[in-house]
Parts: structure tokens; sequence; C-alpha cells
């Protein structure tokens, strides 16, 4: 069966870039090997309840009536959304919590600005320069050369701890890079967080993935959902097919993938490990998820969106050589969002560093004593911020590890945010095959759709 266009991965980034092609009467096919699409921002059900996987917030806020430039308000133009479709709801109030010093922030920039000033009053200047330059950067410059955003924070902030402070919620949230960002990455995110700010469906992921999966099939295009891709068939440095696990043979021009770019490469037939020079992903995460019986939340006063903590002054964000490290990591309030009205479910979810091969290195019983071990250190992690909370206040709980974000995503390592060596053309060594997603370098949902529509005008909708 032959299409215009094969896009693997249902996930945000090949969806949008579904709807982007089907909008100009490309017959289009993206296939996903689960029963779900979301991908790395999905969703599932368990114990009765619909729980989010990814998506603590999304970034990137902007007001309704703000007609201004941004990248949300460039998607809901290029694939044909209102504002109101996604019925996003601003946070009320996240937290970077250091040893020695906090910074608060709203969707209010200048709430931010005048924290970090009044926090570190000799820094004052030196935010304004670090301001400067990232005005100054093209993010979404495709070819861009890689620059260290640590580099860039040496040569503009003096104090080392507004640096770290800086780097923590922005690594924590996009970096694919063991003790730095690259700087590009860096101002998308530090725009996405703290410029423009989180926000959430009041429905959770399911409300993106509804409206992009509606979209896709209004425009005419066909999504197959539990349809696997066994291999990409290369001849003469091209994609000639796709070979299905189904043993189905599917042919396009032009392929694009946003499973992951060394997944990509290994799916091809000219594949040689000896060859490849894209470095595998190491940084992966556990997460417990709570769901409350009561609301401790609201009882204590809690009103922290999202908090990232570290308990020291300086962040050092790497595979731990521990199976699970609880020295930083993020805590995630669903609830405190400005709702009309209150979630159904009183939810916390905790986040930490995990190392992926300790993880699958598990018996079946030593994989149940660690999910046992992360739920004792998660709920400890929440009483220090939350000191109403105790077991009696828990209803159900769920842990998932690297070992699920493997099973669940295909990403080697169980990486989240995917190698290091991003292609931010979407380009590989095969002619006709590009990446988007996170292994070309746009981060969070936001960034993931931006990047399915960016690859899709360069490489498929502009004339060669």
């Amino acid at each position: 069966m032959s299409y215009d266009a094969i896009i693997i991965g249902a996930g945000m980034s090949g969806l949008a870039a579904g709807i982007r092609l089907a909008y100009y009467g490309k017959k289009v096919c993206v296939l996903e090997k689960h029963f779900v699409s979301g991908g790395l921002n999905s969703y599932y059900r368990r114990g009765g309840y619909d729980l989010d996987v990814g998506l603590h917030a999304m970034t990137n806020y902007v007001q309704p009536q703000n007609k201004a430039l941004s990248p949300f308000l460039k998607i809901l133009r290029q694939l044909r959304f209102k504002h109101e479709d996604f019925a996003l709801r601003p946070q009320k109030k996240s937290k970077i919590q250091f040893k020695s010093a906090s910074l608060e922030f709203t969707n209010d920039f200048g709430y931010f600005k005048t924290f970090v000033c009044e926090t570190f009053p000799s820094q004052a200047g030196n935010f304004e320069k670090l301001l400067e330059r990232i005005a100054a950067y093209n993010e979404l410059d495709l070819d861009a050369r890689p620059l260290s955003a640590r580099a860039v924070l040496a040569e503009t902030i003096t104090d080392p701890l507004l640096s770290e402070m800086l780097l923590c919620p922005l690594s924590y949230y996009g970096s694919a890079c063991e003790g730095d960002m690259e700087f590009g990455q860096f101002v998308i995110m530090f725009k996405s967080i703290f410029m423009e700010g989180f926000s959430r469906p009041y429905d959770g992921v399911r409300k993106i993935i509804s409206l992009l999966e509606n979209k896709f099939r209004e425009c005419g295009g066909e999504l197959r959902l539990k349809t696997e891709v066994k291999s990409v068939n290369v001849k003469n440095g091209r994609a000639v097919s796709l070979t299905l696990a189904s043993g189905e043979e599917l042919s396009s021009p032009k392929i694009l993938s946003t499973i992951g770019l060394l997944e990509t490469l290994r799916l091809a037939s000219d594949y040689s490990e000896e060859a490849c020079a894209v470095k595998p992903g190491m940084l992966s995460f556990t997460e417990a998820i709570f769901i409350l019986n009561r609301d401790v939340v609201s009882e204590s006063g809690y009103d922290k969106t999202i908090i990232f903590y570290n308990d020291s002054d300086k962040f050092d964000y790497k595979r731990p050589s521990v199976i699970t490290d609880y020295s930083s990591g993020v805590l995630c309030c669903p609830n405190n969002f400005v709702y009309e009205k209150p979630l159904g479910e009183v939810m916390l979810r905790v986040t930490n560093m995990a190392n992926s091969d300790i993880w699958h290195s598990l018996s079946k019983d030593e994989y149940k004593a660690q999910k046992d071990d992360v739920l004792k250190n998660t709920k400890n992690i929440i009483k220090r911020f939350i000191p109403a909370f105790d077991d009696g206040c828990v209803k159900f709980h769920d842990i998932f590890t690297p070992k699920t974000v493997k099973r669940f995503t295909g990403h080697i390592n169980g990486a989240v945010y995917g190698t290091p060596d991003k292609s931010k053309n979407g380009t590989t060594h095969i002619q006709n095959l590009f990446i988007a997603g996170t292994d070309q370098g746009f981060l969070g949902i936001i960034g993931a759709i931006l990047s399915g529509i960016s690859i899709a005008n360069l490489h498929f909708l502009m004339k060669d």
C-alpha cells in the first residue's frame, strides 16, 4: 500500500505533522504500535482512575486575548485550532527550592524577575545581561551550532547558585544532556517556563490527544493503532518501504519518524552499530502518583503547582549511580491550576532521576521491592512540603519506572528526552527519512507539536 507520507509514532509531533500534511491534500498514514496515541505524553487507566504519563503541565501559556507571536499561537494557526479548544487553565504558583534559597514563579514573568533580583540583589544587572542574550538568540534556527548553556551562564551570572537554580527546572523538563543543556534548548525552556508559563487542560493530556486525533481524522488522515514497524527497508540510500510486524509492506516517497533518532536508525536495514555516531540517551526517571481520599492540599494551604527541589546548592543532573536519586526531584499537584471547579480527585506526583540499567537488571521480586522503596521515599518527600500528608490519606497509588518507559515508548534506556545528539533540521543519512519530536530538539508538548509542524513544512511541503 502506498501513501504520500508515512509517519511512525502517534505522539504529539506525529499527529501534528499528520494534520499539517493532510490539510494540503496529502494521503497520510500515522502508525502507532500501542493501542493509544500520545507517546511520551499519553495516559492509562488503572484502579478505575485515568492517569497521565509525562504531562505535569503544558508550557508556553498565553492568555486568550494575547495576540503576540508565540509558539502556542503559531500552533493554533498552523493546525487551525482556536485557543478555547485546548481549554487551558493557568498555574497558581511554582517554586524552585534549593538548600540555601528558593525562587517562586507564576505566569507573570515580572513576578519571577522581581523574585530573582530580590533573592540575588548582586545579580540584578547580570540577570538582565542573561535576558539580553536570550532575547538575541534565535532558538528556532535549525542550523545553529551547539552552544553550552553553562558556558553562557558563566559569562553572564557570577553567583553559581542562581545558575544552578535556573538550570534545575529547565533540565528536568527537557534536557537530554548530563550536567548541561544546549543553549538553544535552554532558551526554549526558559521562555516556555519562566516567560510564558504553565497551564493544564481540566481533563489532562487526554484532552490534547483527543483534539489532535479528531482533527487528523477530520482532515482525512489514517491513524493505525496497534501497528508496529519492524523494519525500514533501505536501498541506494533511500527508504523504499516499511515492513510491519504483521508482515504487511507500506511505501511512501517520504517517511517521518517520531520514535527517536537512534530507535529509528536501528530499524533501518542498513543499520551498523559501528558506523552509527548517535549516542543513546541516558536520563530516565521514576514517578509515583498518589490519589488522596481527603484534600490535605487545600487543608494545608498548599498553593504550589510544581516544586523543583534540590537538597544542596549544586544541581547534579546526571544518571545516578544508585537505582533512584531522591536528593532532587519534582513534586507536581495537578489540582493547583486555576480551574472553575475542583478536579474530581486530589492527586500528587513525584518524579526522581533513576538508573535504567539497575532497574532493568532486577528480578520480578526485586522489582516489586524497589517499587515499594520508591513509594516509601516519595511519601517522605511529600511530607516535607505538605506536613498534613500521611499514609492514611492515600486511597490509590501507582509507580512507573525506566522499565515502564522503555516498554511503552521503545526509548532505549527508558530515556525520556532521547539522545543528546539532536537532529535539529530533522535529517538522517537516509535521503527520504526524517525525524521529528524529542530527538529533533523542540521540547515539551508545545515543542513536540511545533517540531512536527516544522519538519512537515520543511521537508514535506516545501518544493525540492
